[in-house]
């Protein structure tokens, strides 16, 4: 999987990617520029049409950006994003993931590892050893790989989840809770290698929305007549993994759970890849002291 530094093709793809790498952070750089102007306008569209006052804040533009609105056209899809270059290729081409842990993992990471690798379709997993994260990142881009995922622990308890989309971003900061292992589970069904139909309830602000289509791009498209489906329901900024399977008996429908189960946490998301978290821009960060911090529910409610 690795590729060697003596390779001929290695320089190549170091400038190639080196050069993506800009072109990325220069439309990325521009986007809040234009989000700022589109704001304006719409509010001073809402203005006119409701016969209110401006803002005092656009007043000063407001005449060139009111000019400007005649040349705009409301059939497109708005302010371009970032976003839409990491995940062009969704739900064309399948994705392609790289688990691993953490350095010297115990037995019971190793396990849920393994678990996980289960639950993503077109997935493998890899032993860490003394491997370093850019040396792992730089071969998943070479490969061709679109999302890499690394499962932390604290004592044998698997708590920390990392998904970093390749080869630009975005990396999501999970914590993980109470999380049970499939042979923790009783009346267990058997793992079903099908594409799963995917449940996400709740998931409402534009964090929320971010962190749907993070986790959703994750997973293939699937065939229709699929009885595989994984549920993701946050609540009050708490993320329920469920797995199951169905199977209709009788005119009625039975689920199976197949497991694992545990809670996902978000705390984190940078503009960036894993190797680059030092140097990524953060693009949304926990801040559970703030005065406001307990009213506040993050993944359902627009307070941004």
């Amino acid at each position: 999987m690795f590729l060697s530094k003596d390779s001929s093709l290695f320089p190549y793809l170091l400038r190639r990617q080196a050069r993506l790498r800009r072109e990325y952070l220069y439309r990325k750089s521009i986007e809040n520029k234009e989000r700022l102007i589109a704001e304006k306008k719409e509010k001073i569209k809402n203005a006119i049409e409701g016969n209110k006052v401006i803002p005092t804040d656009l007043r000063e533009e407001a005449l060139t950006l009111q000019k400007s609105l005649d040349w705009d056209d409301e059939g497109g899809e708005g302010v371009t994003s970032h976003m839409d270059d990491e995940y062009r290729w969704a739900g064309v081409e399948d994705p392609k993931i790289v688990v691993t842990t953490s350095r010297d993992p115990s037995s019971k990471l190793k396990q849920f590892a393994k678990e996980i690798r289960l639950i993503f379709p077109n997935s493998q997993r890899m032993n860490r050893g003394n491997y370093e994260i850019k040396q792992i990142v730089e071969a998943c881009r070479a490969n061709d790989v679109t999302d890499f995922i690394i499962v932390h622990e604290t004592r044998g308890i698997p708590d920390g989840l990392i998904i970093s989309h390749l080869p630009f971003g975005p990396t999501a900061y999970f914590t993980l809770l109470n999380t049970v292992m499939r042979h923790d589970i009783p009346n267990l069904g058997t793992m079903s290698e099908a594409y799963p139909h995917l449940i996400f309830h709740n998931f409402k602000s534009r964090v929320g929305k971010r962190v749907m289509n993070i986790l959703k791009y994750l997973f293939p498209v699937p065939k229709p007549d699929s009885q595989r489906v994984i549920t993701f329901v946050n609540q009050d900024d708490y993320i329920s993994f469920r797995h199951h399977t169905y199977k209709k008996v009788k005119k009625e429908v039975e689920l199976q759970e197949v497991g694992p189960r545990f809670e996902l946490k978000l705390y984190e998301i940078k503009l960036g890849t894993i190797d680059e978290e030092k140097v990524a821009d953060v693009e949304w960060a926990l801040r559970p002291y703030m005065n406001t911090a307990k009213k506040r529910r993050i993944l359902s409610d627009d307070v941004f």
